[in-house]
């Protein structure tokens, strides 16, 4: 592969600055407006996208993100890595102590919030395929599969955000929520996993039984074997090495090999990703200080330039389908709903506050965002359907909190 000229590096260059910028300013509108920098994020890529820009003025819009260029495929590489480092610090969000901790309640409220929304949204696509763009018979099955996983997947960064803003993180209802998010996080992305196989976009060396087996085994060890190992070279690295410089080099460093080694056996790289930084923040001594580096580092350099990068590669207008989005939406609401709520209630929480639970564990956020995109890289699904996942997102995202919110001051007027 030859260089990039001159051309192409101040071409990246601007690409790089006008995404951050533009996400940036988008991100404190939609703070001023209550809502998760994401939205704002997003809505700035779809202003400098095909959707806007491009409609205003497709010469702009060509000049700026031209097609098949070497600054796009440089930028597409960061916008990969953006990725993987985003499963990293969602897995660095979940705490396998509370999951314990919770046992039983934890166990109904995530089974039965798994199980209902995958079922829902597996039978229908399966069904009927042809409403959802997905006509080739040998895609019904790996098809069903993940838009069952998408309606089963949760996102922990979007419900830690909202219970923390209700004072309801520490909280006994919290503590089940979050950890029944983890839950559904751990298996949604092992069954997201076994999906890509099924479609043959994995290893074509190893077969899909070897991959499963791989995959498990790598989540099994590094969640046991290697948390402890972690553990005991952490206290050396941060006592030996310069800190934070030290910690962040390192858990970057093991992120990117996990992330490496899941690509190699079959899984997507964000499977490794989001392993390694189960196994790294559950540690003690990674701090909580050392988190809030990664997060801040990740959140405000990365994170804007994947979530603005949506907006560059699909038309939202042209691809907008009323109809897929308000019945994916529907499934969406009734599957998480339904399903956490009757589970929260089985570990012996009131109707009203089972039904504030449902509607935290309902927001898909950045997870259901980065699925959706790497189903459409592997032709898994059309553009239709993914604007429909990234509005679903989006709109479980805005509205998991005022509801919780209402429901709960109902809840304290009624008691």
């Amino acid at each position: 592969m030859g260089k990039l000229g001159e051309m192409d590096v101040m071409l990246l260059l601007i690409q790089l600055g006008i995404m951050l910028l533009a996400g940036r300013l988008m991100a404190e509108a939609a703070r001023k407006l209550h809502q998760p920098a994401v939205v704002g994020e997003l809505l700035a890529g779809i202003l400098l996208g095909p959707t806007v820009l491009g409609l205003i003025s497709p010469e702009w819009f060509h000049s700026l993100f031209p097609h098949d260029s070497n600054s796009g495929i440089v930028l597409s590489g960061i916008v990969q890595m953006a990725v993987v480092m985003l499963l990293f610090i969602a897995g660095l969000e979940v705490d396998l102590h509370i999951v314990w901790q919770q046992g039983r309640q934890a166990i109904y409220t995530s089974t039965l919030g798994l199980i209902i929304p995958f079922a829902l949204g597996f039978v229908f696509p399966y069904y009927w395929p042809g409403f959802f763009g997905s006509e080739a018979e040998s895609m019904r099955l790996p098809f069903g599969l993940f838009l069952g996983t998408s309606m089963a997947i949760t996102a922990l960064p979007v419900i830690a955000r909202v219970l923390m803003d209700l004072g309801l993180f520490k909280s006994r209802m919290g503590m089940l929520v979050i950890s029944s998010a983890m839950i559904n996080d751990v298996v949604g992305w092992l069954i997201f996993s076994v999906i890509l196989g099924l479609i043959g976009k994995g290893n074509q060396h190893l077969s899909l039984m070897n991959t499963a087996l791989l995959t498990i085994g790598f989540t099994a060890l590094m969640l046991t074997l290697g948390r402890g190992m972690l553990n005991r070279v952490l206290p050396w690295v941060n006592k030996k090495l310069a800190w934070p410089g030290g910690v962040l080099s390192l858990s970057l460093a093991l992120c990117f090999l996990a992330s490496a080694f899941t690509e190699f056996i079959g899984i997507h790289a964000i499977f490794g990703a989001f392993i390694i930084g189960i196994a790294l923040g559950d540690s003690e001594h990674f701090s909580e200080r050392a988190k809030e580096i990664v997060h801040q580092f990740i959140n405000n350099i990365f994170a804007p330039l994947f979530f603005v990068s949506i907006g560059l590669r699909v038309n939202f207008l042209a691809n907008f389908d009323p109809w897929l989005t308000l019945f994916i939406l529907l499934i969406a609401y009734a599957g998480k709903i339904i399903g956490s709520g009757l589970g929260t209630r089985l570990g012996g929480f009131s109707w009203r506050e089972s039904l504030a639970a449902a509607f935290g564990m309902n927001a898909r956020g950045a997870m259901e965002i980065i699925l959706g995109l790497v189903a459409l890289e592997n032709a898994l699904i059309g553009e239709r359907v993914f604007v429909s996942l990234v509005i679903m997102a989006l709109l479980t995202s805005i509205s998991s909190g005022p509801a919780m919110k209402w429901i709960l001051r109902k809840e304290k007027s009624a008691g």
